[in-house]
């Protein structure tokens, strides 16, 4: 997602098995989840929670789409 300092920064977007458990406490487990296992430079700086992620007809993400929801319509993008 894009940040004024830096140009870019991560962003987790999960879709939960079950939806009730989305929430303040899911996202602290999984940023101390991140937090142990990745560099810094890796972890997200934030998450949200999605209820369904686009996906290709073969199932696969379709994390353009994802990008695009954050980045709008700057001028520069990662993709």
């Amino acid at each position: 997602m894009p940040n004024e300092d830096f140009g870019e920064e991560v962003k987790a977007v999960v879709q939960p098995a079950n939806w009730a458990d989305a929430g303040p406490a899911l996202a602290g487990e999984l940023m101390a989840y991140a937090r142990e296992n990745l560099s810094a430079i890796k972890c997200p700086r934030s998450i949200d929670f999605e209820k369904e992620l686009p996906r290709h007809p073969t199932g696969k993400l379709y994390k353009r789409l994802i990008r695009d929801r954050y980045w709008g319509k700057r001028d520069s993008k990662i993709v």
